[in-house]
């Protein structure tokens, strides 16, 4: 201990044991942002430690928002009776010619709700067109900053149009219409790729707090040779990966149209999957997909409330828990998910898998869901050493909850009432 160290004590709250299903009265001394004892109630603390009064709180571990788009934070309520494929036609009208101030904003609005819903980090696939710039991800970082969130940042590319996307697609246009989306380009993948690396080499963050990665946006959308360079970079420059994966049953089947295997097989043989990489969705997957995911150490972002939203379907995510997948718990963007509610995403989680298997041993237990919303989430965004658990050693990045809310009355099991009724 120096005399340097700055220390607080938080008194009089109830800390959650998940193991235990339990909330006891405890303390907790917090070191230069660390939690560093939990102590008995009224225990000594340094002298010159600030005390916060947590007195009839639930003290928590702060949820993790393993993926989101903050520029769906303008776009929220956008379209009704859409599936994913009519919102990615809509998105460049939704999310396109946006100034910084705009992609501040709609990250600020995003995050702000985050924070006031529990979340103390996220993920972020971010879209800016026609290329991503260092100005950028500045504005959506300082949103970060100002709110005071922990983010991953990540630009989401892509070198095929929707319409060049989809096998045969163009094909079964009118002719006129057909000119007019051929007509319709992205960036070059060389072009694409010397931006994202421009935006390694002149963005600057402490990782700690903030990092950026790198976003393919969907395989389809992507040409081979843009998913390699953008693992090539990853690799130089040791970001991470995040990509949507098998989201939709058109996405599914569309990918096996083209490379005649799955498109988990067919991003295996590129030599993509790794303990660097997240899958977003992973809907429709089949046990192979599930055993590469495995094999390799990625992640999967678990967002249960868009896959309703939009009807893509529901993830086996017990089978991916089951067979060693990382799974972590996202609410996607608020353009197709409309709020960034963490406890509502648990909520989601637990509730779909009771409806995707008849069999209750195969649906997810709210310990689970509750760490897959901290630990799995922290892990998926390279914070896994860090942040996602209340425990001496992680940072101290706490949710305090009110005990006298209705949701808490009486706290039976402070697991199943933090997962299914906040």
């Amino acid at each position: 201990m120096s005399g340097t160290d700055l220390f607080k004590v938080i008194r009089g709250g109830c800390v959650l044991d998940i193991a235990k299903h339990q909330a006891n009265p405890a303390d907790l001394l917090i070191r230069d942002n660390r939690i560093a004892e939990i102590m008995a109630p009224g225990a000594a603390a340094p002298a010159q430690a600030e005390s916060i009064d947590a007195s009839e709180c639930l003290i928590v571990p702060g949820l993790i928002n393993a993926h989101t788009h903050s520029h769906g934070g303008l776009a929220k309520g956008s379209g009704d009776r859409w599936p994913l494929e009519l919102l990615l036609n809509a998105s460049s009208w939704l999310s396109a010619n946006r100034t910084t101030e705009h992609m501040y904003l709609s990250s600020l609005v995003g995050a702000l709700e985050m924070v006031r819903k529990g979340c103390t980090a996220c993920y972020d696939l971010y879209l800016e067109l026609p290329l991503p710039s260092a100005e950028g991800v500045e504005a959506v970082a300082q949103a970060y900053r100002d709110v005071g969130m922990r983010a991953v940042v990540a630009p989401m590319t892509a070198d095929y149009t929707f319409y060049q996307a989809i096998p045969g697609l163009l094909d079964a246009l009118p002719n006129a219409q057909r000119q007019q989306m051929e007509a319709i380009r992205m960036q070059p993948g060389e072009t694409i790729i010397a931006a994202c690396r421009t935006l390694l080499d002149q963005v600057s963050f402490d990782r700690s707090r903030l990092c950026l990665a790198l976003a393919p946006t969907i395989p389809l959308h992507c040409t081979d040779d843009l998913i390699i360079a953008h693992r090539d970079l990853a690799r130089e420059y040791d970001v991470g990966l995040h990509m949507h994966l098998a989201e939709s049953k058109v996405q599914a089947v569309s990918g096996l149209k083209r490379y005649g295997k799955t498109l988990t097989a067919h991003l295996d043989g590129l030599g993509f999957l790794g303990p660097n990489f997240t899958a977003a969705h992973a809907v429709w997957l089949d046990t192979g997909d599930i055993r590469r995911l495995a094999d390799r150490g990625a992640s999967v972002a678990h967002n249960a409330g868009s896959n309703l939203r939009l009807g893509s379907g529901i993830a086996a995510a017990y089978d991916m828990v089951q067979a060693g997948v990382n799974v972590g718990i996202g609410t996607d963007g608020a353009n197709c998910s409309d709020n960034q509610n963490m406890f509502e995403a648990m909520r989601f989680a637990s509730f779909v898998s009771r409806v995707r298997s008849q069999d209750y041993e195969r649906w997810l237990q709210a310990e689970q869901v509750l760490r897959m919303a901290t630990e799995g989430s922290a892990k998926a965004l390279g914070f896994g050493d860090d942040v996602g658990r209340l425990t001496p050693g992680y940072k101290a990045d706490l949710v305090f909850l009110n005990l006298n809310h209705v949701n808490y009355l009486p706290l039976n099991d402070a697991v199943h009432q933090l997962v299914h009724t906040e």
